[in-house]
């Protein structure tokens, strides 16, 4: 090792910021051989929508190979189109096609598919109800080294309060790749948010995906975990963890913050008794929000929130980062021990 290798893990170490990467376990109850970023599951989705529906239509932000729409661009040239670094008539362009039938999927930075343009969403997608799906990579914390200003951890806030607008954060690979086949079928504005780094890839490439019906992965008895999106993973961990503490998690993944799974929510609650939410997400406005209004109405309960609290992120290596704002599974074991207390 190199004399600043070792200087950094130093730094790291005293920190307490340095993270292991994720690894299945003997307890884990769900395992992986295969790492692949969330990103590249939009594109092999996208792909395989272009060859079943000849309306889908690919639009990008000169990020094309960091979206992964080269494959649709490659096979389908005259229905992908590059509109340069102009999210915002990009926007514009992908309304006015669903006037004549078509279903663009447009795909962009998370920073700039929602807070950058935020009005011509409003305005032209979500207040006229076209039917255009918003793709956005590089999403949260996990984006890494390129930091605060690109690290959005408040667009699925932002997107859910539209009117009409469905969002969905997927966990892996061949989550996000069913995801996006998905949303050809669907009908009008939707949010889709996923990321760039190598993550596990534990759903089944078969798995039944369904937008708006939440995804029970583990039954339990004294715990709800609801994830979404990396944190998933995350909570399998955690999961495996609190087991070996005699704590019995029901691990449910909510893909679909809107519309959410009312029902899946209070059924799991009337059981457990109490929840803990996860999200690569500011806790203002995110999954948590979602969750805990649900109870609030119908089941009250204790609630816990994984999620970076009202802070803005920085440049770093993705797992040192959730590790430091506190998205690690043993913050997650922290949450449901602290929960079940409130019981």
């Amino acid at each position: 090792m190199k004399p600043l290798e070792i200087t950094n893990l130093v730094f790291l170490l005293h920190q307490n910021y340095y993270y292991r990467e994720p690894q299945p376990t003997e307890m884990t109850k769900y395992t992986f051989t295969d790492k692949k970023d969330t990103r590249s599951g939009f594109g092999a989705g996208l792909l395989e929508l272009g060859r079943k529906n000849k309306n889908v239509v690919g639009l990008c932000a000169d990020l094309t190979g960091s979206l992964k729409m080269g494959d649709f661009q490659k096979e389908f040239p005259d229905r992908f189109f590059q509109t340069g670094i102009a999210e915002a008539n990009m926007m514009g362009i992908a309304a006015g096609m669903t006037i004549g039938g078509k279903i663009p999927f447009t795909g962009t930075f998370a920073n700039f598919s929602t807070g950058r343009v935020y009005d011509q969403i409003r305005q032209s997608i979500a207040y006229s109800g076209k039917n255009v799906k918003i793709c956005a990579s590089h999403a949260g914390l996990t984006l890494g080294e390129d930091g605060a200003t690109h690290q959005i951890l408040e667009d699925v806030g932002m997107m859910k309060m539209l009117p009409g607008m469905t969002v969905i954060v997927p966990c892996d690979y061949n989550q996000t790749k069913a995801a996006t086949v998905a949303l050809g079928d669907h009908v009008g504005p939707a949010y889709l948010r996923f990321g760039r780094p190598g993550w596990p890839v534990f759903i089944a490439a078969d798995r039944p995906f369904e937008i708006g019906k939440a995804d029970k992965m583990i039954e339990g008895k004294d715990v709800t975990i609801f994830a979404n999106g990396h944190m998933v993973w995350q909570a399998i961990e955690a999961e495996a963890i609190l087991a070996e503490k005699g704590i019995s998690v029901e691990l449910i993944n909510l893909h679909t913050i809107k519309p959410l799974d009312v029902d899946a929510i209070i059924k799991s609650i009337s059981k457990t008794g109490c929840a803990v939410t996860c999200e690569e997400h500011q806790m203002n406005g995110g999954l948590g929000d979602s969750v805990a209004q649900t109870l609030s109405t119908f089941h009250p309960a204790p609630v816990e929130m994984v999620a970076v609290n009202d802070s803005f992120g920085e440049s770093g290596k993705p797992l040192d980062l959730l590790k430091k704002y506190g998205l690690s599974p043993e913050n997650i074991v922290a949450a449901v021990e602290k929960v079940i207390t409130r019981k």
